[in-house]
């Protein structure tokens, strides 16, 4: 028989898991958009002073120099970034499935049980 009590209580367990689910995915994408914009407002501003030095630049010599290092620079620097919000997409996922481990858990312990039975 259909019990509209437990039908609504596992309506409400549902939705309270679907929003922390959400928060987390909200306040992870927060956190990679703003380290992006970090990232890309430094990127801009190493790019300017590299600009300012490599027209002060002496010699041919120089300036190849200074190329040389700001593209070895801004490489590295770009790579750890990535790493970076890799890792942060990864730890997204993982934020946004942990509220469903418990329901999911429980719910595979009751099929177990159910096809043991």
């Amino acid at each position: 028989m259909f019990n509209f009590d437990d039908a609504n209580k596992k309506s409400k367990e549902a939705l309270d898991v679907a929003v922390k689910s959400y928060s987390a995915v909200t306040k992870g994408f927060q956190a990679i958009a703003t380290e992006a914009a970090d990232y890309s407002k430094k990127s801009f501003e190493d790019g300017i002073a590299h600009i300012e030095k490599l027209s002060s630049a002496k010699s041919l010599e120089a300036a190849f120099e200074l190329q040389t290092n700001y593209l070895k620079s801004s490489y590295e620097a770009f790579v750890a970034e990535a790493s970076k919000i890799g890792e942060m997409y990864a730890d997204l996922a993982k934020d946004a499935y942990k509220p469903y481990e418990a329901p999911v858990a429980k719910a595979t312990a009751a099929v177990k049980s159910a096809a043991a039975a």
